[in-house]
């Protein structure tokens, strides 16, 4: 009845412990939200106020628009554009883009054009 006991626990250790970690790997946080208005040259800027820790981002589309770019600045002040070029319809997103290296965002800037007066998006990045 003892072993029983401990199988049982072992067992039960195990069932907790997997799922966490297996989650842990891919968990995802909003970065930030901007709008796109209208056709333009100018980027919507997203101004972080915490440094954010990610290894990748990938842009979710809250209206249909066009997506060009993302131009993210780290917390040493170094930049990395993002090439997206590619139209998203409404609760679509793109894929991950990786950077090197888990690195501090410290400001976002999406370049694109929403389809009507303006479009909502969502910058996500991944731990």
């Amino acid at each position: 009845m003892f072993r029983l006991s401990i199988a049982s626990l072992l067992l039960a250790t195990t069932a907790i412990t997997l799922p966490s970690i297996a989650v842990a790997d891919d968990e995802q946080i909003t970065l930030g939200r901007t709008i796109l208005l209208g056709s333009g040259d100018h980027g919507a800027k997203i101004p972080l106020l915490v440094c954010r820790k990610a290894n990748a981002i990938k842009v979710k589309a809250e209206r249909d628009l066009t997506l060009e770019r993302v131009v993210v600045t780290f917390n040493n002040g170094d930049t990395k554009t993002i090439r997206f070029y590619r139209d998203l319809k409404k609760n679509q997103t793109t894929d991950w883009r990786k950077f090197a290296y888990k690195r501090c965002v410290k400001k976002l800037e999406v370049f694109g054009n929403s389809e009507g007066s303006k479009a909502g998006v969502k910058v996500l990045g991944r731990k």
